[in-house]
Order: structure tokens, then sequence, then C-alpha cells
């Protein structure tokens, strides 16, 4: 680090508070956003960092009405030292504060900084427990990042603009129980999101669109990390049980890792599902009068193509998880082994519902 004056000290400090001051007063939520940003490494940042080294006094710099701002300093300063224990605490502690000064705000303008507050505190959480397990101590800011993001979420599932919010946090939540290997709490933040209706499933956009959105997502994946994830889309558009079976055969290690993988595999019943649906178009082109009519023997050879061998009773026990699920309307004429679909809406939408073995 260059040497550093006082007067350069107190004026690099002085500019950071004079902008957050300024971010407030003028609610100007992307400049609020990068002055709260610490793992983006921005360079002033870094230089109130090594500032804060110097001018050690900073709390008589900060007016009494942004108090909350010191935590904040302190964790940007043991951010900068590698002491990142100490970040994590003093961070949990602004946050904590800076989400009582949001839920005074009336207008939703702080949503991206509230954003990146969320972000932070599972991204320091992260680091802060490796220091600790290094040290031989048990790691758990993750887990108090995950109890802090609940509050977040709390103040943010009612009514209002602020609600979007919770989307956002629900992410950050995710990724915290996918790392800790609890999964299952996943559960009560989606039954929070459809008791609160912070936003329906209807309001999303059409299947075309959707469509197009997820192909852009996947092109523009990273290298690094798009062929994890693409057979298991392939698959699932295709009906093809041998890709989805292979796709997660070849990465079962990363998606175990990354506690995706039961999840992934529950995936089964979909491409079941496409695969009918495609075997239903296509006798629908052929004689529309008997689309809704399909031959159980005639799944099992579009199987036998994909080189998954089932025999009809197995098929007819697919199909009838499907029909007892609701992902198609229908039912069995077991004499003639013909599955008999419903010819109002046999495939019906699904809504966004779990779907398990």
């Amino acid at each position: 680090m260059a040497y550093i004056s006082m007067g350069e000290a107190h004026r690099r400090i002085t500019d950071y508070l004079n902008s957050y001051s300024d971010a407030i007063a003028t609610q100007n939520g992307p400049l609020l956003r990068r002055l709260l940003s610490f793992s983006s490494n921005n360079p002033k940042l870094l230089s109130v960092a090594d500032a804060l080294n110097i001018f050690q006094d900073v709390s008589r710099l900060i007016r009494q009405s942004h108090e909350t701002l010191v935590p904040l300093l302190r964790s940007l300063q043991c951010y900068k030292l590698g002491q990142l224990v100490d970040a994590y605490n003093s961070y949990e502690k602004f946050a904590n504060a800076f989400i009582q000064e949001f839920r005074n705000w009336e207008s939703a303008w702080a949503l991206e900084a509230l954003y990146v507050v969320a972000y932070e505190i599972r991204i320091i959480a992260e680091r802060a427990d490796r220091e600790l397990a290094s040290n031989g101590k048990t790691p758990d800011k993750l887990k108090a990042a995950g109890s802090f993001l609940m509050k977040v979420f709390g103040v943010l599932a009612g009514k209002g603009p602020k609600r979007v919010g919770a989307l956002h946090v629900t992410c950050q939540l995710f990724k915290i129980y996918f790392k800790l290997g609890t999964v299952h709490l996943c559960r009560s933040v989606i039954r929070s999101i459809e008791t609160a209706r912070i936003f329906d499933f209807e309001e999303f956009p059409p299947r075309d669109k959707a469509d197009e959105k997820l192909s852009y997502a996947l092109a523009h994946c990273h290298p690094d990390h798009a062929a994890n994830i693409r057979d298991v889309v392939l698959a699932l558009r295709r009906g093809d049980l041998r890709l989805l079976r292979c796709a997660l055969q070849e990465h079962e290690d990363r998606f175990l890792r990354s506690g995706v993988y039961l999840v992934l595999e529950k995936l089964e019943l979909q491409v079941y599902r496409r695969l009918l649906k495609k075997i239903y178009t296509i006798q629908k082109q052929k004689d529309p009068s008997k689309a809704h009519q399909v031959k159980l023997d005639i799944i099992v050879k579009a199987l036998k193509w994909l080189q998954i061998d089932m025999d009809l009773d197995e098929v007819e026990c697919i199909v009838a998880i499907l029909i007892h699920k609701n992902l198609i309307k229908g039912y069995f004429a077991h004499k003639s082994k013909v599955v008999v679909l419903s010819k109002q809406d046999p495939f019906p939408k699904l809504m966004g519902k779990p779907v398990g073995l």
C-alpha cells in the first residue's frame, strides 16, 4: 500500500460519507448500491479501506443521523485486512440498521442497494466460514446470514412496490440453503411467497417469450457451466429420457456437491410427460379423431428407440403416476392397453407446482 497522509485519509473518508449522504438525500439507488458493494473490489472502496487504517477515529466524522455507517466502515476495514469474521459481524450490524431505515422509506427507490446488501451478507458469510474452518472453529456465519435474510424477507413480503425485493432475497436464501445442505428449508420460503401472493405465475412471460429468455440465458451461460445443464434442458425439450439420465450420470459429482442432484432427478416425470405429449402431437397430425388414444405399446417402442428398455407394466405404472400427479389428464382402458387422454386440456399447465416421485 502506498503512503497515505492523514489529510488524504481524511479526504477519502469524508468523500465517501458525503457520497452516502447524497445518495440518501437524492434517493440515488445506483450510487448507494456501489457504496455498499465490497466484493466488487471497487478501487474507490479499497482506497477508503486504506484510509481507515490511517485515520482511526472515524466515528467523530460521522453525523449522528448516519451512525449506522460506523459498523459499515468497520466492516470495510476488516474486509480489506482479510479479517473476514469481524467483517461479517460488522456488516450484519450495519445491515440490520439499514433494513430499519429501508422500512421507513415510503418508496422502493433503494431496492438496488438492498439487493447488494443481501448479496454481500451471503458472500462475506461464506468467506468468514472458510476463515473459521481454517482456524479449527465451527463455521456458523452462513447460517446466521440465512437467519438475517429471512428477517429481510419478512419485511419485504407485504404489499406495495417493495415486495418484489423478496424474490431477490429468496434467490440468496436458496443459495445459502443449498450450500448448507438444508434444501428442505426452501419449501417454507416458497409457501410464504404463495401465501403472501408476492406474485402470480400468470404474470410471467408467455410460453414463447419464456422459452426465448431461457434460450438466451443458456446461450450466454459461462462456458465452464453451460455443459452441466445444457443436456438437462435439451432432455426436457425433447422428452429424451436417455439424454437426461446420461447428463445426470456424467455430472453427478458436481450436481451432488451443489445439492441439486435429487431435484434434477425428479425431472424424469417431466420428461415422460414431454415424451407422451410428443406422441400425442404426432398422432393428432395423422388422425385427430384418435389422437387422445395412446397405446402403451407405442410408448414402449418410443422408449426402446431411446435405448430405454421397459415393459408394458412399467410404462403403465409411469403413466399412472403422471395421471395421479395431474401432469396429464386421462384414464386407462386396461383391456386394450390404452391410455385415453382427456379431449379437453390433456396436458394441464404446471403453474409452478413442485413435482416429486
